[in-house]
């Protein structure tokens, strides 16, 4: 869908997505970033308008975020979440973490769901999802028995990384089957960790052919939630799959904005 057809069926206002950023060091200096990667199809495909939050303030002010937002949306990133945040210790002390994120982000979930908003995560978002919910992680994937390395080669191109790696199988006659519309469907894979016990109201929407959980629902909750392991953001305007994951989510928050007009 084009930038024109987008505000055209939009009207004028739309809908606000929250988005938390991340720890990024640069010459000495602390930064707050967020990859351009994901805000573009949220804009382009979605429709919608992002607010970064930085996650190094705390979350004194997040109740106000998030009265001013139509759905929130955790992206991936670099770093792992916190491993004492789900009861284990650190397996993998070299990869980088970003704990101001966790702290801010683990409230956020709680927070956006009794608040009824829309909530789409992907890879690091998924497993806050989980972990915020009373779930943990597999801290090294690829040494779990049966499980295959979902890890990309970081000496590869980016276009090789972030190639098509696996297929990806959705849970038959769920919603997220419907939406995507085949059996199965390629996706590219770019994670050591992933989910292991399934938190409180978790509930599997897609799994890798290996048996590893690809894509989370909150099936109790009204308002709508998807988190998926892949990366549905890169190239996603070229990807027919990713086309609908994040028009779904748009059309999601939209319902919730115009709720709120009402």
């Amino acid at each position: 869908m084009s930038n024109n057809n987008t505000k055209q069926r939009l009207g004028a206002r739309k809908p606000v997505v929250l988005m938390s950023m991340g720890a990024q060091e640069r010459k000495g200096h602390a930064y707050q970033v967020m990859t351009h990667k994901y805000i573009t199809p949220l804009v382009e495909l979605s429709g919608c308008v992002p607010l970064l939050a930085p996650t190094c303030i705390g979350v004194d002010d997040l109740e106000q975020y998030l009265s001013m937002v139509d759905g929130v949306y955790l992206t991936g990133a670099g770093s792992n979440i916190d491993p004492a945040l789900y009861g284990q210790e650190n397996l993998t002390p070299t990869k980088g973490q970003d704990r101001d994120r966790d702290l801010f982000d683990i409230p956020l979930i709680r927070a956006a769901i009794a608040r009824g908003l829309p909530l789409f995560g992907i890879c690091r978002g998924m497993q806050e999802i989980n972990v915020a919910l009373g779930g943990d992680i597999h801290q090294k994937a690829y040494e779990v028995e049966g499980i295959d390395d979902h890890r990309e080669d970081s000496d590869d191109p980016v276009d090789v990384q972030y190639g098509e790696t696996h297929k990806v199988r959705p849970v038959p006659d769920s919603w997220f089957a419907e939406l995507m519309g085949q059996a199965e469907f390629p996706v590219n894979s770019l994670h050591g960790q992933a989910l292991d016990k399934l938190g409180e109201g978790v509930e599997a929407l897609a799994y890798a052919e290996d048996g590893l959980v690809e894509a989370i629902h909150l099936p109790a909750v009204e308002q709508f939630t998807l988190a998926v392991q892949w990366h549905p953001e890169w190239q996603a305007a070229q990807n027919p799959h990713s086309v609908k994951i994040f028009q779904a989510f748009g059309d999601a928050c939209r319902e919730r904005a115009a709720q709120r007009q009402q």
